[in-house]
């Protein structure tokens, strides 16, 4: 919930201008809502996609304040965040509401990126693959595993978002195997080509010992994006591991 017109503009054209340097990594930025179709509009012809932060499952209908992936898809976007650790731990969002946000966002085209994460107290307590598990069965029970193949995962540790905690390289790594070996229990194709993001604190200082990792796609960005800068080193870091 951050930005205004001017700070958007500024902070996107840099982040337009910047990318025509990258080849080989795919990036999408996800504004607040009122700021979806001015991104859509400084990112032409960039190569960067756009996706909402957030969609209601519903069909178009009496649900005041929300927005589904109707509309979503009107203004241009190609990606939508579902069950974000904020979603989640503020809102109340469970397991069955984040999976039938996925389903609604699929089933109308756009990708979903499905997040995941456990929390401190899970962690400590040796629950970490549990939760993963319990959460990302949610989203095939509803879809079915073939969701994965158009989806993106996001693994998401809650104690590491804004706190300016990460989790090592190889923490990371090891719950990414895991996640892939969950979904290919289901279907070797599908986790074989699916993305599974950190998105742990990522900053420009981390990011390429993250991407080095076997396991780790790529990063799911928050106040580091904020910089373009700092976002477009990310950027290059990920893009040098796809070489």
């Amino acid at each position: 919930m951050n930005g205004s017109r001017d700070t958007a503009t500024d902070l996107l054209s840099a982040i337009a201008s910047g990318v025509s340097q990258l080849t080989d990594v795919e990036i999408v930025v996800c504004p607040p809502f009122v700021l979806i179709s001015q991104a859509i509009a400084v990112l032409a012809d960039s190569g960067v996609a756009v996706g909402g932060q957030d969609l209601d499952p519903n069909m178009p209908g009496a649900f005041t304040g929300q927005i589904n992936a109707a509309l979503l898809l009107d203004q241009g976007c190609r990606y939508a965040i579902v069950g974000h650790s904020e979603r989640r731990t503020l809102y109340g969002e469970g397991d069955e509401w984040v999976a039938q946000k996925a389903l609604a966002a699929q089933s109308a085209g756009l990708s979903p990126i499905v997040c995941v994460g456990e929390t401190l107290e899970e962690r400590e307590a040796g629950r970490t693959e549990a939760v993963i598990q319990r959460q990302l069965e949610a989203v095939i029970h509803h879809g079915g595993v073939s969701l994965l193949a158009e989806a993106v995962v996001a693994y998401e540790p809650v104690w590491a978002i804004g706190t300016g905690k990460t989790a090592t390289p190889e923490q990371a790594d090891a719950v990414h195997e895991f996640i892939r070996h969950r979904v290919a229990a289901r279907s070797g194709t599908i986790a074989d080509q699916l993305l599974i993001l950190y998105g742990g604190s990522v900053k420009a200082d981390n990011a390429s010992a993250l991407f080095k990792k076997e396991h780790i796609d790529g990063g799911l960005i928050g106040g580091a994006a904020l910089s373009a800068m700092g976002f477009l080193e990310i950027c290059s870091a990920a893009a040098r591991q796809s070489c």
